[in-house]
């Protein structure tokens, strides 16, 4: 099976100022982190969901370049993983 991104729900997690979403592989469900500091120019929670949302697309290819390498319950991007 292939990661997929039927819900297009996220939502900011204040602790760890970054945002969750997350990708399925068939029935399993994967989550994932894109940490604030992907969206440079975003100060707020709204900010930052905002740029997360214009940015989608990107975001969910490095997700699937991520998962491809390595499947783990949970990952976190980082500025590496959209190289």
């Amino acid at each position: 099976m292939s990661l997929s991104f039927p819900n297009q729900s996220r939502s900011y997690e204040e602790a760890g100022k970054r945002i969750r979403f997350i990708g399925h592989d068939g029935m399993f469900e994967i989550s994932f982190f894109a940490g604030s500091d992907l969206f440079p120019g975003a100060t707020s929670e709204a900010g930052c969901l905002r740029a997360f949302d214009d940015a989608r697309v990107s975001i969910y290819q490095a997700a699937r370049r991520a998962y491809s390498g390595a499947r783990k319950p949970i990952y976190v991007l980082t500025r590496a993983d959209f190289g």
